[in-house]
């Protein structure tokens, strides 16, 4: 059984989705690539744990116990803990931070609540007034197609401090994911490439394999999902 995934927007500016999932059995699924990062709070046997998990660039198998439940808080491109690098977070090394009792969890030498799949805002509002959660606005500026006036070295030290990555590697990522939606949309293969910018078929589905860890006629066999 796969999970099903409760999903929804960010409430304020620096979150892009908050999901929540609980599994009613142990199964596995392929961890497919991410340019963003994000806080997940999981409840297992009695445990809480929470973890900062970073950018995936490649797709990897993963597996997920019987009887857990799982929370998370998916930040935009750009939004960054000055404190807890991105980049140290790359491909699933995860920081799992302390935590402190039932509802709480020690960062960056204090104690805070820890959050809920109802209460994301409060919780990163008070984050972003106590200086720990920003957004670099020349990353957002770029994403969004503008020109910065900084030199390529400097633009790409901006992109690396506040996402881990560099913004070609960013648009590797998000273009096999727009590919794998126009196919799960019943758009043909050579129509994914042409739409999207990849050179021909064999280019298309070596990235497709690296990213989400799939052939193009896997992807199209399966409906559009909401949560990877």
């Amino acid at each position: 059984m796969k999970l099903r995934f409760d999903t929804r927007p960010g409430d304020v500016s620096l979150v892009d989705m908050v999901w929540q999932t609980r599994s009613e059995q142990a199964g596995a699924f392929i961890s497919q690539a991410e340019s963003r990062w994000e806080m997940v709070v999981s409840h297992y046997q009695g445990e809480t744990t929470l973890a900062i998990r970073g950018p995936e660039t490649q797709a990897t198998p993963a597996e997920y116990p019987a009887d857990a439940e799982f929370f998370g808080i998916v930040f935009k491109l750009g939004s960054f803990i000055p404190d807890l690098p991105t980049s140290d977070r790359i491909n699933r090394n995860d920081l799992i931070l302390p935590i402190t009792s039932r509802r709480t969890f020690w960062l960056n030498g204090n104690t805070w609540e820890i959050p809920t799949f109802d209460n994301v805002d409060v919780f990163i509002n008070r984050l972003v007034r106590a200086d720990l959660l920003t957004r670099d606005p020349v990353v957002t500026s770029a994403l969004q197609g503008h020109t910065p006036a900084l030199s390529p070295r400097a633009l790409q030290y901006r992109f690396m401090r506040s996402t881990g990555l560099t913004q070609t590697t960013i648009q590797q990522i998000e273009r096999a994911r727009l590919a794998s939606f126009l196919l799960q949309q019943g758009r043909s293969i050579l129509d994914a490439v042409d739409e999207v910018g990849y050179y021909d078929q064999p280019h298309l589905t070596r990235s497709l394999k690296r990213f989400l860890g799939q052939t193009p006629m896997q992807i199209a066999s399966q409906p559009v999902s909401g949560v990877s």
